[in-house]
């Protein structure tokens, strides 16, 4: 809703429907009257008791507007009608009331079957709301019922109380702003290509005498840090290979027998091979 005058067309709205769905032979009036004004005898009257903020969208933070992009508003009023639903007509000698009774009963048949007021029975300045009319009884304590009539030194009628939720009363223009730019960035992105981890794959020779160069070989060993270990003794701790291979002098001091070279490039990759020391 947009208007400060929605109040008016939703208690119109509430009597369109009745008007509308109310199966009733013959149809009864609808009323939007204070309970002291005079209206025709047989008819349901609507009375706009007490209108109240809806405490739980009252703190709203700033939305998109309806219509033009870019237009941020502040929460809008919202409000909780407060109605009372009383029925009218003449009392019968035998059976009183109960003309009465069978209008209340249509009446609230309607609104339960419509908890939720269909488009087609809205004011015509509600066609564009964005949100629902609810319609649900509420509470009305039986003391500050009977105040109200009392206040209009009027008879006290049978009624029910209804709620209907949540009407919303826009902000003056005046208060919107417009929506921050958003960043944005021309052109197309760099792609980086996929991560090549480092791998050694071979190592030669695998055998020889105390004191040989032995060199390393993999892939995608450049810009990595290598250390080699020979059984339990670090040959090499932080080089960088040149491209993709490395080499590395065993000890002078071994003596023949089968040993473990275990490679780690920075670690991502670790390796172990095996290297024969002949005499």
């Amino acid at each position: 809703m947009s208007a400060s005058t929605a109040i008016g067309m939703v208690s119109a709205s509430l009597r369109i429907l009745l008007l509308r769905e109310m199966r009733l032979d013959p149809p009864v009036d609808v009323t939007i009257l204070a309970p002291d004004e005079q209206g025709s005898g047989r008819r349901v009257n609507l009375f706009l008791y007490k209108v109240a903020e809806n405490p739980f969208l009252k703190n709203e933070d700033w939305t998109l507007k309806a219509g033009p992009p870019g237009r941020l508003a502040d929460a809008p009023l919202s409000l909780n009608l407060f109605y009372l639903l009383t029925p009218y007509a003449p009392n019968d000698d035998l059976v009183g009331n109960s003309a009465a009774h069978q209008i209340l009963g249509e009446a609230m048949r309607v609104f339960h079957e419509n908890a939720v007021v269909p488009r087609t029975h809205l004011d015509a300045g509600l066609a564009d709301a964005r949100e629902r009319l609810q319609i649900a009884t509420s509470s009305l304590e039986a003391e500050e019922l009977n105040r109200m009539w009392t206040t209009f030194s009027r008879p006290f009628r049978l009624s029910v109380p209804y709620q209907v939720s949540t009407v919303q009363l826009d902000r003056l223009p005046e208060s919107e702003r417009p929506m921050p730019k958003r960043v944005r960035r021309i052109g197309v992105p760099g792609i980086d290509a996929p991560f090549q981890p480092p791998a050694v794959t071979g190592m030669s020779p695998a055998a020889g005498p105390a004191g040989t160069v032995v060199t390393f070989a993999g892939s995608h060993l450049a810009d990595h840090r290598a250390e080699v270990r020979f059984s339990d003794r670090t040959l090499v701790e932080g080089q960088a290979p040149i491209g993709d291979a490395f080499s590395v002098s065993l000890p002078d001091d071994l003596t023949p027998g089968l040993y473990e070279v275990r490679v780690d490039v920075s670690r991502l990759f670790r390796r172990t091979f095996l290297f024969e020391v002949t005499p």
